[in-house]
C-alpha cells in the first residue's frame, strides 16, 4: 500500500485509471459472483527475473519453478492444505481457473525458460521499484500486456514483497519477492518457506486487496469482496481458529486466506468472491485481457536455420597467393570452402574456424571463384553465390587505363579485388563504384604494393571523404561508415612518384550493411551525413549537459528536457551552423534521475537519455 501511495503521488491520472477498472470490476462480479464458468482456464506467461548481489541471491531454476508450482496449486486449490480449511468456509473455498506458466517465448519471438539473470552492485532493494530498472541496477520489463514480470532479489527492511495494482505504470508492472521467501527450496526460509508471499502478491497484481481493508483497526475499511469476514487487523504467526474481531463471531476472521499476513504454513484459501474479481481484470474489457493472447507460453520457435555467408571478398591477393573473407553467419561453428578457377571444372575444398582462409599454389594472371558455406551444430547451410577476384600476372597489364582524371575513373564491381598499375611517375588510377541502399557503408583496401602508394576516396562532387596514406609498401585501408547512397570515387597514385611498369597493386572496394571496423576498435562511429546528436557530456550530469550536434545545414533546434513519461520539463532555442556544433543545455532545476534530451530541427527529432546526479 506504501507502494500504491508512492505511485499516486507520482502520477496524478492512476486514482482515475484504478477507479474506472474497479467500476468494471463491480459490474462483472455482479453479473458473475462465483466467477465465469464458461472459461476451462485463463493462462498467465510468467518471466522470472533475477536479481542478484551474491551468489546465494542468485537462486536456482529449481527454485523458480517451485514457486511457479506453489501458484499453480494455490490457484486452482489443489494445495494440500486446503483441507485444513475450516468447515464453515469449504463451500465457498475456490478454484480460481487460473493458472500460470514460465515463459517459453521472449518478446522478440525467441525461445526462452522464461528466467532472466542480472548481477548487480546494489546490495538491497526497497519500494522504490529500482530492481525493475537496468539503468538503476535492475531488470527491465518484458511488455506487461504479454507477461506477468515477478523480480527476486534481496529486499532490505524485512519486506518479504511488493505488487502494482492494475492500473500503474506498465514499466513497473509486476510483483518482486524477495529471495528469502520465494519458492520451496533454496534460500526459501522458514516461516516464508511455502511459496505464499508470491500467491500473496500475485493476489494484489490481480486486483485484490489485504482482507482487513487497510483501515487500521476501525473495522470500516473493504477489500470490495462481499464473501470475506470484516476483520479489525491482520493476523500473524497462525491464530486459532475461531479468531473474532469486529463482531464477526461466531467464526472470526479468515486468516487463513491468502490475502492475510499469516504466515506460510497457515495460508490455504482464496473464496469465490476473490475468484470472481481477479477473473473480472482477463475477461473481456479487462485490463490484464491482453495476456490470454500474449503466446509467451507458445511452442517456442525452432533452432534458427544455417544462414549463408555474405560479403565474400579476397584480399592480400598475390601472384599464387589470397586470403579469401567473408562474414560471420549467427551459430556457425565452422565453414566450408571451396575455389576454382572460373575456367576449371571442378572445386577445391577447405575449412575454416574463422571468417577467412588463405590460399596457395594459385596461377598467375588467373581468375578465380570461390563460395563459402556455414556449418552450425544443427544443420549446414547453402554454399553462398561466387566471389570472383584475379591473381597478379607476372608482369601484369592494367585493363582499367587510360582513368587518369576523376572525369575519366572506370566502374569496378564491389566486393572483388581487382590489379592495376601506376606504370609512370606521372600516372594517377580513378575508379569509381556505387553503394546502395541495403548496403552503404564503405571500406577501401589497397594491398599487394610494390612502391609508396596513397589512396583517397571521393564524392561526385570532387569533396575528399577519406585518405590513406601509410609509408613504404604497407597496405592502405579507408572506412567510410555513411548513410548517403551514391556513386564514390577511388584515387590511386605514387607518393613522390613512386611507380612499378611492372607490378601491379591489389584494390578492392566494399559495401556492406553493418558498420566497418577499423583494427582493434570496439566500436565505430556512423560518419553519417544526416544531422544528429553526436554525444551528451558529462553524463551524469549536474547543473548543466553540453550537447556536441552534427546539423546538415543551418537551422533553428528547439532542446527539450523531458522526464521518463514525457513532461517538458525545460525547454531552449539553439541556431546551427553546417556541421558540427556543441551547446550547453541547462538542467540546473532538474533532481536526480533519468531523463531526455529530445532536439528538433523542424523535420526530424532526435533523442538521447542522460542522467541526473546531484
Amino acid at each position: 500500500m506504501e507502494h500504491l501511495q508512492n505511485l499516486q503521488l507520482q502520477d496524478l491520472q492512476l486514482s482515475d485509471r484504478m477507479n474506472q477498472i474497479e467500476q468494471f470490476t463491480q459490474q462483472w462480479v455482479a453479473a458473475h459472483p462465483k466467477g465465469d464458468g464458461s472459461r476451462a482456464l485463463y493462462n498467465i506467461p510468467v518471466v522470472v527475473h533475477v536479481v542478484y548481489n551474491t551468489a546465494s541471491e542468485n537462486v536456482s531454476d529449481a527454485q523458480v519453478q517451485s514457486q511457479i508450482a506453489v501458484l499453480n496449486k494455490d490457484f486452482s486449490k489443489t494445495n494440500t492444505d486446503a483441507s485444513s480449511i475450516p468447515s464453515v468456509w469449504q463451500s465457498i473455498a475456490a478454484t480460481t481457473d487460473i493458472q500460470f506458466c514460465l515463459a517459453t517465448v521472449d518478446p522478440n519471438g525467441n525461445a526462452t525458460n522464461g528466467i532472466t539473470r542480472t548481477s548487480t552492485a546494489t546490495t538491497s532493494f526497497s519500494t522504490n521499484d529500482n530492481m525493475k530498472h537496468t539503468s538503476t541496477g535492475g531488470r527491465d520489463a518484458w511488455p506487461a500486456g504479454s507477461y506477468l514480470n515477478l523480480w527476486v532479489c534481496d529486499l532490505g527492511s524485512g519486506l518479504l514483497g511488493y505488487a502494482q495494482f492494475p492500473g500503474g505504470p506498465a514499466s513497473t508492472d509486476g510483483v518482486v519477492c524477495d529471495y528469502q521467501a520465494f519458492g520451496t527450496t533454496g534460500t526459501a526460509a522458514i516461516p516464508f518457506h511455502l511459496g505464499r508471499s508470491g500467491t500473496h502478491e500475485v493476489g494484489h497484481w490481480l486486483n485484490l486487496y489485504h482482507i482487513w481493508g487497510d483501515d487500521g483497526s476501525s473495522c470500516s475499511g473493504t477489500d470490495n469482496v462481499s464473501d470475506t469476514p470484516n476483520q479489525a487487523d491482520e493476523n500473524y504467526g497462525c491464530p486459532a481458529f475461531p479468531s473474532v474481531s469486529c463482531s464477526n463471531s461466531p467464526n472470526g476472521d479468515m486468516w487463513m486466506n491468502y490475502m492475510d499476513y499469516s504466515d506460510d504454513n497457515c495460508m490455504f484459501m482464496f473464496t469465490n468472491g476473490q475468484k470472481a474479481r481477479m477473473q473480472a481484470l482477463l475477461a473481456t474489457g479487462g485490463s490484464r485481457n491482453s495476456l490470454l493472447s500474449s503466446g509467451g507460453c507458445g511452442t517456442p520457435p525452432p533452432p534458427p536455420a544455417c544462414a549463408t555467408p555474405s560479403g565474400l571478398n579476397a584480399t592480400a591477393v598475390s601472384t599464387t597467393t589470397a586470403t579469401l573473407n567473408w562474414s560471420a553467419v549467427s551459430g556457425a561453428t565452422s565453414y566450408n570452402v571451396r575455389i576454382k578457377a572460373t575456367s576449371a571444372a571442378t572445386w577445391t575444398n577447405g575449412t575454416s574456424s574463422t571468417t577467412n582462409l588463405n590460399v596457395s599454389s594459385l596461377t598467375a594472371g588467373t581468375q578465380y571463384e570461390f563460395q563459402a558455406q556455414a556449418v552450425c551444430s544443427a544443420e549446414t547451410g547453402s554454399f553462398s553465390a561466387s566471389a570472383l577476384f584475379t591473381t597478379i600476372a607476372a608482369g601484369c597489364s592494367d585493363a582499367y587505363e587510360s582513368n587518369g582524371s576523376q572525369s575519366a575513373a572506370k566502374t569496378i564491381p564491389v566486393n572483388t579485388s581487382i590489379q592495376a598499375l601506376i606504370s609512370s611517375s606521372a600516372d594517377v588510377d580513378w575508379f569509381k563504384f556505387s553503394n546502395t541502399s541495403t548496403q552503404r557503408r564503405i571500406k577501401v583496401t589497397m594491398t599487394n604494393l610494390p612502391a609508396d602508394y596513397d589512396v583517397a576516396l571521393y564524392k561526385s562532387n570532387g569533396t575528399r571523404v577519406k585518405i590513406s596514406q601509410n609509408g613504404g609498401t604497407t597496405s592502405e585501408t579507408m572506412i567510410y561508415n555513411t548513410n548517403t547512397v551514391a556513386t564514390y570515387y577511388i584515387k590511386v597514385y605514387g607518393y613522390n612518384g613512386a611507380f612499378s611498369a611492372s607490378q601491379c597493386y591489389s584494390l578492392t572496394a566494399q559495401i556492406s550493411s553493418s558498420s566497418f571496423r577499423e583494427a582493434g576498435e570496439e566500436d565505430v562511429l556512423l560518419e553519417s551525413e544526416e544531422s544528429s546528436i553526436q554525444q551528451l557530456y558529462p553524463n551524469p550530469a549536474g547543473e548543466f549537459i553540453m550537447m556536441d550536434f552534427f546539423s546538415s545545414a543551418e537551422s533553428s533546434l528547439t532542446c527539450n528536457i523531458v522526464d521518463m513519461t514525457g513532461r517538458i520539463l525545460a525547454s531552449q532555442k539553439e541556431l546551427t551552423i553546417e556541421g558540427m556544433n556543441t551547446f550547453k543545455v541547462n538542467t540546473e532545476s532538474l533532481s536526480s534521475g533519468i531523463y531526455v534530451l529530445r532536439v528538433s530541427d523542424g523535420v526530424q527529432i532526435h533523442a538521447q537519455r542522460f542522467l541526473i546526479s546531484k
